[in-house]
């Protein structure tokens, strides 16, 4: 079930995929969006800027991590939780 902040970053992933992804879920794979190792990497800073957290991993722990939209959702959520604690 998607949330503000789910549907915050299904914006900012949209706003980096293919046009003709399609509708985009929490299941979502990031690879069916045409979303590769650059759009990745801009999308994180989107984020990290949004949401004033850090995102410390490379582009392969970052592929190995976060393989559908929920996996980004879950970890930003996270990132938020440990910066509000």
């Amino acid at each position: 079930m998607a949330d503000q902040l789910a549907d915050d970053i299904i914006a900012k992933i949209k706003a980096h995929a293919e046009p003709d992804g399609g509708e985009i879920g929490l299941d979502t794979e990031l690879t069916a969006l045409g979303i590769h190792s650059l759009e990745l990497t801009e999308i994180i800073f989107d984020l990290e800027e949004a949401y004033d957290i850090e995102i410390e991993m490379n582009t392969v722990e970052a592929w190995s991590n976060l393989s559908n939209v929920g996996d980004m959702v879950e970890a930003v959520r996270d990132l938020i939780a440990k910066k509000n604690a």
